[in-house]
């Protein structure tokens, strides 16, 4: 058992892919080739937005958005306590601060009645994570941005495909981002990313940013990275994202039938009302989580801790958080989370072993 079975995913698919790959060997157009633009192209109409900017990974998508509104030393950017570290470490390496959000007990995500208390005179943006492929509560989150003058941004390197009130993930702010990590939702076989927006203007900066600060060749505006999506990555997106909404009803009939078989006593986020999951992972919350990741490693189950430090309590940014602030969410869930095998290609028996694997430990425990 795979926790995400990339190889039944590209058995499914074969024939597309491998032709895609070929089409681009024979062009030779590795870099910057046609399959790029088409894929850009795709992305922005599927999400809804006038511009798709692809680049080399969703950390990179992260920086990129930073730099291009111009974050200065000392600017604060707001992100959830509990997530993927790089809201924070892309945040930190523009010298600008971190300010860490307890999350929601409800869908693990950025917690709104905590928000608005973290924001001072120097915070710049604030980053709402789509946790394990749910969207953030975007709309509260906007209004606090327009009270203070405050930019937006989602992460949704997890949640590409999901919905927040109908609206795609990558469409509800400023700025958004994805990742094309091979595990996400829609994923490359390679690292990849891409950013989401409908400000012209920032759209062209990035496309500069993203091209050492190009506006032609060899003539530099702007200090920026070499950040490109390869073009075999962009024909194997381009590929899988016909296949996508698939997928995503598929995992969505994982995740439910996960949560009729699982055992009384395990916790898992609540998908909110007129919200719907990309189901990037399936985690659940259980007492004793370090025992039963052993116990169904024994079983060949594999699991994942997604994640066991929050990030407020990691060395990187140790100087940065007030002695005995506590985020007391994050802290149980970083004890608690257990990520369980979730992909589109996960049969019936195989849940039905992990969810009585599952109850066989809890049984014992008890």
């Amino acid at each position: 058992m795979q926790f995400n079975d990339l190889q039944r995913q590209y058995t499914a698919y074969q024939s597309e892919i491998d032709e895609a790959i070929q089409k681009v060997l024979r062009s030779s157009q590795f870099i910057n080739g046609e399959e790029v633009g088409l894929l850009e192209q795709e992305l922005a109409e599927y999400v809804g937005v006038k511009h798709a900017i692809s680049c080399a990974s969703g950390t990179d998508a992260l920086l990129l958005c930073l730099m291009a509104l111009d974050l200065q030393p000392g600017e604060e950017i707001i992100c959830p306590a509990f997530s993927f570290i790089s809201p924070a470490s892309m945040t930190r390496l523009l010298s600008a601060t971190p300010v860490f959000v307890d999350v929601s007990p409800l869908d693990f995500n950025i917690d709104i009645e905590k928000l608005e208390g973290k924001i001072t005179t120097r915070t710049k943006a604030i980053i709402g994570v789509s946790l394990f492929g749910q969207c953030a509560d975007f709309d509260p989150i906007k209004e606090l941005a327009a009270k203070h003058g405050l930019w937006t941004i989602e992460d949704g390197a997890q949640s590409f495909g999901a919905t927040y009130k109908g609206d795609k993930s990558g469409s509800l702010t400023d700025l958004a981002i994805t990742s094309f990590f091979p595990a996400k939702p829609l994923g490359c076989y390679g690292d990849g990313g891409a950013i989401f927006t409908n400000n012209d203007v920032l759209a062209e900066k990035l496309r500069v940013l993203k091209s050492h600060g190009q506006t032609s060749r060899y003539y530099h505006q702007l200090v920026g990275l070499n950040s490109r999506l390869d073009t075999i990555q962009a024909a194997i997106l381009r590929v899988k994202l016909k296949h996508l909404d698939d997928e995503l009803q598929a995992r969505g009939q994982v995740a439910a039938t996960y949560k009729t078989l699982l055992p009384e006593g395990i916790f898992l986020p609540e998908v909110v009302n007129r919200r719907e999951s990309s189901w990037a992972q399936f985690t659940v919350g259980l007492g004793n989580r370090d025992q039963a990741k052993e116990y169904l490693a024994a079983k060949g189950i594999p699991t994942t801790i997604h994640y066991p430090l929050p990030l407020p309590m990691q060395d990187a940014f140790a100087d940065i958080v007030a002695p005995g602030e506590s985020f007391e969410v994050a802290s149980l869930l970083s004890e608690a989370v257990l990520s369980l095998p979730m992909h589109a290609f996960l049969s019936i028996e195989e849940i039905q072993y992990i969810a009585q694997s599952l109850k066989e430990f809890m049984e014992h425990e008890s």
